[in-house]
């Protein structure tokens, strides 16, 4: 059974298509604001979110960029912002489709079925929002690192840099792809910056950051994340 995850907070939108959704032999999870939606998506493993931009606590574009740190699943944007900036920002952020309010049922029903079958002919590696090695736990979601039961204070360029590996954990990750992912194409040969972020990153994670046991060095080639 194909799950939805419907997030969404106005009830009467949630409701028609819980209806529709269900009828068809969907099973719907639902979340009426970005938190619960991030919580919701890590718990339930949707096939497929559906998702409204303008949600109380967080822009929707937040919450597409916090999914698309540790997950694939296709997201169709649902909302009554019109303005081609706004499809754009969505598109870029990582959302797969975008259908705007008011909406027919069969069209995005069929958009829907699109998604899904799309994804089902693409690769995925295992996905979980929580990587957890023997000395920290890594939230993608949440974008927050714990370690021996505390929060780990990383600046943007740490946590972008461990991201990445994360979510390539047990690759090789390339210099030049690491480089160019977090800084850009423009450093793509600055490979001093890693060395000096690496060590930054063993020293707040490592038990042992001369001798690393997770973020290691893959000598004239790059660096990888075992668990």
């Amino acid at each position: 059974m194909t799950r939805v995850l419907v997030v969404d907070d106005e009830p009467q939108i949630v409701r028609a298509l819980r209806i529709n959704l269900t009828a068809r032999g969907y099973q719907v999870l639902t979340a009426h604001d970005g938190a619960s939606a991030l919580t919701a998506a890590a718990d339930g493993k949707p096939d497929v979110v559906v998702l409204d931009l303008g949600l109380p606590d967080l822009d929707g574009t937040d919450v597409i960029a916090g999914l698309r740190g540790w997950t694939s699943v296709p997201i169709i944007v649902l909302s009554a912002r019109t303005d081609s900036s706004d499809k754009v920002s969505a598109l870029d952020a990582g959302a797969d489709d975008y259908v705007t309010k008011p909406f027919g049922m069969d069209e995005l029903l069929a958009r829907l079925r699109a998604a899904v079958r799309r994804s089902a002919t693409s690769p995925t590696a295992g996905e979980d929002a929580v990587v957890e090695t023997a000395s920290f736990t890594v939230d993608l979601a949440a974008k927050k690192v714990h370690r021996d039961g505390a929060e780990v204070h990383l600046t943007p360029t740490e946590w972008g840099l461990l991201e990445m590996l994360a979510r390539n954990r047990g690759r090789l990750v390339g210099q030049k792809q690491l480089l160019q992912e977090v800084w850009g194409p423009a450093y793509a040969k600055e490979s001093h910056y890693l060395r000096v972020y690496l060590a930054q990153l063993r020293r707040k994670l490592e038990p042992e950051p001369s001798h690393p046991r997770h973020l290691l060095t893959e000598p004239g080639m790059g660096y990888r994340f075992e668990l």
